[in-house]
């Protein structure tokens, strides 16, 4: 019993030692006063007991009397009001009510927005990243030396110099020298500094991913939404299709109405015909044959001949091209056995003409990639032709000019062809070009419209706007002609409107300016042509462009630069871009007259037109080539660019690979570029 008393006493003299201790702490740190201090001893002394009581052993009758003693007092504080109502009413709240006393509305539905299901934090995927959020936020802070380079030497101001020395005895060890501390705390940065750029490296790399898998779907959404626009452009374009039906029925059907009304009207009975003698009408005939002429006025086609009529410009331009990469191919096809002449289309994924040596001309869908039909009539080569709309006008080897109407083409567009699958991989096109079907000689017979003889030697530049055409030939002539009336109304002699410019500037030179870059029998003499209104600007085998007045059959001003035989040339309302066979293209300025630009190739222009925004040139490579106006920079189109970069990348050439040809004619409207080659291939590509 003395023994358990002294341990009883030693223990709590050591209850009562540490109970100063916290009191002399709490009041040292808190400043308060003599009461407080009475009141927290005794809240130490009742939790002391407690656990003693809880911890001691059960054999301790003091342990119990001081554990009575704490809980009397706990009931004592229980009995007060204030406790008792905070009691009840805890008792007799709901749990959401309690929640709704201790948190705010905002919180709790920040709390609710931000609750998320197991469901979905079960398929979180798991990261690739070695390295915690925890790592890579601590990688992102600033490093110490750019601390103390920027702001540094301010915060250190603040540290006298007592606890400056303190801080760094604190990090040296007593037994080793200064300097020996202070590189070994150096190597510790760099070793730290390099675990960080280590994890920055790897966030990094992981965020490069992270956007190519983004770009990755983006470009599958984009694929899709292009396929969606391809689709809705074939609903738009059968749309126009019914709706030029339907305005050809209307059509018809006025005409039969005002047909109706005009027998109902007649007064005089109706004549019983003759059928058994036609010799009157035969009389007739032969009197028209020998009044008008057989080439022109037999060809036209009467009103009532047909029912059928010309529709007007498509009200809708397909325009999904204008997505694709530049320089990516749309279509090829191989659509002659022989180089291709002249070529043109009416819009992007329309109808296209082409012609070639092999004497035929062929009308294209090329939305469908189909050839609707020939256009049979020449008897020779066609050498130059022109698409406007649904008028087709072609010039022949035979010195002879005819005009077609495309919208007679008995053609129903296949619904089940689109290019959506020509876009594919490259990979997958490989060198297969898409096959020529046979087209329906029926097809085209009735767009003849009529034919223009006057030329007595080939026919190689024409070009016609409205009721305007006006042709070049090897002649050495220029003729204009009125297409409603079908007649020659004006020829222009080249080298008299030479000889008269060279005697007004009283030149001792010949009439005819030598190029001396080739002889002007290995060109046209007429190489290019384009009209407006009563504007003419016409490109030579002498080098000069030279801009005629329709009016007065004059030439107002003469372009010279070129050394050269002119063999293309375009103009709008500023500029007059031309290209010749001395590897070179200029740009002139109409308003003065002068050269505005000028760019050179390694071989000679064959061909060139330019859009709103890019000139493309067919400059005797397998490519196009492209400059582009707005920001001034040039770059290649075309098979040979693809056949190079297939060829780079296989490590040996396929066997029946054939290099791509060379291009001869190229045609570019609004971002959509045709070009023809010397093998009869035609291709298709978007820039």
């Amino acid at each position: 019993m003395a023994n358990h008393d002294g341990s009883h006493a030693s223990r709590h003299r050591r209850g009562a030692s540490e109970e100063s201790v916290l009191g002399t702490g709490v009041t040292s740190q808190y400043g308060a006063d003599e009461q407080q201090t009475r009141q927290i001893e005794a809240f130490g002394r009742k939790v002391t007991t407690t656990a003693s009581h809880l911890m001691g052993p059960l054999a301790d009758p003091s342990s119990s009397v001081h554990y009575q003693h704490a809980m009397s007092e706990l009931h004592k504080e229980l009995r007060r009001p204030g406790i008792q109502q905070r009691v009840f009413s805890y008792a007799k709240a709901s749990p959401t009510e309690l929640v709704r006393s201790k948190l705010s509305t905002t919180e709790i539905q920040h709390r609710a927005l931000t609750y998320l299901p197991d469901d979905l934090l079960r398929n979180i995927p798991d990261s690739e990243n070695v390295y915690s959020l925890f790592q890579g936020f601590q990688a992102t802070i600033p490093e110490e030396e750019e601390e103390e380079s920027g702001r540094g030497t301010k915060k250190h101001r603040r540290l006298d110099s007592r606890t400056s020395k303190l801080l760094e005895l604190g990090v040296q060890s007593p037994k080793e020298p200064p300097s020996l501390a202070n590189l070994r705390r150096d190597r510790d940065k760099s070793n730290h500094r390099l675990e960080m750029m280590n994890v920055r490296k790897n966030m990094c790399s992981a965020e490069i991913r992270e956007i190519d898998n983004k770009i990755s779907n983006l470009n599958s959404m984009r694929k899709i939404i292009l396929d969606r626009l391809e689709d809705i452009e074939q609903d738009e374009r059968q749309a126009e299709q019914g709706l030029l039906e339907l305005d050809n029925k209307i059509e018809e059907m006025v005409e039969d109405l005002d047909d109706v009304a005009t027998l109902g009207h007649a007064v005089t009975p109706p004549v019983e015909v003759d059928i058994e003698d036609p010799a009157p009408d035969h009389d007739v005939d032969e009197m028209n044959e020998s009044f008008m002429s057989a080439s022109i006025y037999e060809k036209i086609p009467s009103p009532r001949s047909s029912k059928r009529h010309k529709p007007t410009r498509r009200k809708s331009i397909p325009i999904r091209h204008e997505h694709f990469e530049p320089g990516s191919k749309i279509r090829e096809l191989q659509a002659h056995n022989d180089m291709i002449t002249a070529l043109d289309f009416d819009t992007p994924f329309g109808t296209m003409v082409t012609s070639a040596l092999d004497d035929t001309v062929r009308v294209w869908d090329l939305n469908a990639g189909r050839c609707i039909g020939l256009l049979e009539g020449h008897h020779a080569s066609v050498r130059c032709l022109q698409v406007e709309d649904n008028i087709v006008a072609t010039g022949s080897m035979d010195a002879s000019i005819r005009l077609w109407d495309l919208s007679k083409a008995d053609y129903t567009p296949r619904e089940n062809l689109s290019t959506k699958h020509t876009l594919d991989a490259e990979g997958d096109e490989g060198d297969n070009k898409e096959p020529s079907p046979p087209p329906h000689s029926s097809s085209t017979r009735d767009c003849p419209l009529f034919s223009l003889e006057a030329h007595v030697d080939e026919v190689t530049a024409l070009h016609f706007r409205g009721d305007t055409l006006v042709s070049g030939s090897a002649d050495k002539t220029l003729r204009q002609w009125d297409l409603v009336k079908g007649r020659c109304v004006q020829t222009l002699d080249v080298l008299w409107a030479a000889a008269q410019a060279s005697a007004a500037m009283n030149s001792t030179d010949g009439q005819w300016r030598a190029t001396g870059r080739l002889s002007d029998a290995s060109a046209d003499f007429v190489g290019a042509l384009q009209c407006f209104d009563a504007a003419l600007a016409c490109g030579t085998a002498d080098g000069m462009v030279r801009l005629w007045d329709l009016r007065s059959g004059q030439v107002h001003r003469s372009l010279v630069g070129h050394t050269g035989p002119v063999t293309c040339l375009q103009f709008d309302d500023v500029h007059l871009v031309t290209g010749s066979l001395d590897r070179s293209i200029r740009i002139w300025d109409l308003r003065t007259g002068s050269i505005h630009d000028a760019y050179a190739y390694d071989h000679p222009i064959t061909s060139m037109m330019f859009d709103s925004r890019r000139i493309a040139a067919a400059a005797g490579e397998d490519v196009v080539k492209i400059y582009d106006k707005t920001d001034g920079r040039h770059w290649d189109c075309g098979a040979g660019l693809v056949a190079a970069g297939a060829g780079a990348a296989a490590a040996a050439p396929e066997e029946g690979r054939r290099p791509a040809a060379v291009v001869g004619r190229v045609r570019i409207k609004d971002g959509y570029l045709t070009e023809g080659r010397k093998d009869g291939i035609v291709g298709v590509w978007s820039c």
